[in-house]
Formats: structure tokens, sequence, C-alpha cells
């Protein structure tokens, strides 16, 4: 299987220096597509230095809603500087969070609209966080993206009803490690079989939410866990997970402008 895993940090600090480690356990899972999401200029321009570097590994730009409040013009003025770097391929990950509030909901709601006014302008898709919005975050969708825009709303757990919403947009939907815990993800995992097939993406969010058995024994994670999400994945749509593994490479590539037939790394 060819795996990508559409969404992780590892421009954390906690991967710093053992980054070739990481990488080469990834390859060796099957993971040839790694994307690095931006969440504050300095993290983008880290993301952007990895991507450089390795060649499965490709950047997002973005500023998170926890840091909202300084997400400032200078800031934005860098970030579309970055985008326009050959491994860029998204804006994110940009959104809502009302859960913790790190940020002022008014920062956090004129950030978000900026940023999907800049990946309209730069075309590049959007990676979404959305947390407790309350369906603010929809409305300002709803809003503010234009026709051809589109994007991932990463680390999904909601509710059908907003999951329909995202599909009707066109967005694509971000699957991470809870899948793997069926007693937290039974809703979820009922979704999962009724998503279709070609809005469906996998994803790490390392070193956070360690899938299972992983979880168990890492002291953290890693790309190369996105395989136990994958294949908790095939096992909640009760398909075969070398078949989704190659639609969900395809969906990866197609939302984020890559060609599908890229290996960085024959066997």
């Amino acid at each position: 299987m060819r795996l990508f895993d559409s969404h992780c940090h590892l421009n954390d600090k906690g991967y710093q220096k053992e980054m070739d480690a990481v990488v080469e356990r990834a390859r060796r899972a099957g993971v040839q597509g790694i994307m690095i999401v931006g969440i504050t200029g300095k993290t983008s321009r880290l993301a952007v230095e990895i991507a450089d570097a390795y060649p499965e590994c490709y950047a997002s730009v973005g500023v998170h809603p926890h840091d909202a409040s300084h997400c400032d013009v200078g800031t934005l003025d860098t970030l579309r500087g970055l985008a326009a770097r050959e491994t860029v391929k998204a804006w994110g990950e940009t959104g809502l969070d009302f859960n913790r509030m790190f940020s002022p909901r008014e920062d956090q709601e004129r950030c978000f609209a900026r940023q999907i006014e800049l990946a309209g302008e730069t075309g590049l898709p959007l990676i979404f966080h959305e947390r407790d919005s309350g369906g603010r975050f929809h409305e300002i969708l709803a809003a503010r993206m234009k026709p051809g825009q589109t994007g991932v709303v990463h680390c999904f757990s909601g509710t059908p009803e907003e999951m329909k919403k995202y599909l009707d947009m066109g967005l694509y939907i971000g699957i991470t490690g809870i899948v793997t815990m069926k007693k937290r993800a039974a809703r979820l995992r009922r979704m999962i079989a009724e998503m279709p097939e070609d809005r469906i993406l996998v994803e790490t969010d390392a070193p956070y939410l360690t899938p299972e058995p992983e979880k168990r024994h890492a002291k953290r994670n890693e790309p190369a866990f996105v395989r136990s999400v994958l294949l908790s994945v095939a096992e909640a749509r009760r398909t075969d997970p070398g078949e989704l593994a190659e639609t969900v490479w395809s969906n990866t590539c197609r939302l984020f402008g890559i060609d599908n037939e890229k290996q960085a790394h024959p066997s």
C-alpha cells in the first residue's frame, strides 16, 4: 500500500533531533506522502524547510485559531510569500476553536476570513480546524469561499448533519487515529461507512492522537502510524485496505494538486 499522511506536525520541536529516523520509519510503513501543517508563521517556515529536505514531504502555511490574536498583516504577508514555494500545497491550518478560546472569538473570525481569501488568491486548498463553533464555522465558509475553492475538514468528529454540509460544499473529510478507538469512535465509524469514498483522507495529526495499537507503546504519534488509521477506516467500511489506500492516495493528491503517480521512494 502507498499511504499519504495528509496532516501532521513534523515541525513540532519534539522531532527536531530525529527527523531522519521518523521519515525513514514512515517510508518503511509505505507512507510516500506527508503533509506538514503550519499553525504560525514560524512553524510554517519550518514546514517548508522540512518539505524542501525530504522528497515525500509537502508543506502548508497558515495560522491556527489558537494563534489568531497574533495574525497580523506582517504574518499574513510572510505566509503569502511562503505560499509561492514549490513544496507548499495547501493553506492552513485555519478555522475556529471556541472550546479553549486561546484567542478571542472576534480575532479568530477575522483571521479565518482573511485566510480563506488568501487561499483563494494563491490557488491553494484549505486545511480546516473546527471545534465547538456552534455553526459559525459553516456560516463563514458559506459566506467567504469562492466557486472552485476546496479543502479538508481536518480531524473530523462532528455530526452527520455537519458532515453533509461539508460534503455539499465539496470538501474532503480528514480521519485521524480517533477512528481506531472503537468505543470513543462508535458514531464516527458509522459515519465513515456512509462517506463518499472519493472524499476521505487519512491523517495522524502527529504528534497528537496516536492510534491503536501504537498508543500502547509509542511515546508520540508519527506519520508511520497512518497505516493503522487506514486499516480502521477500511474495517469500518468493510472494504479491502489495499484498494482503499489507492483511493485515499488519489483523493489526497487530487486535493493538494500533486502528481498522482508520484512515488518518492519506489520499492
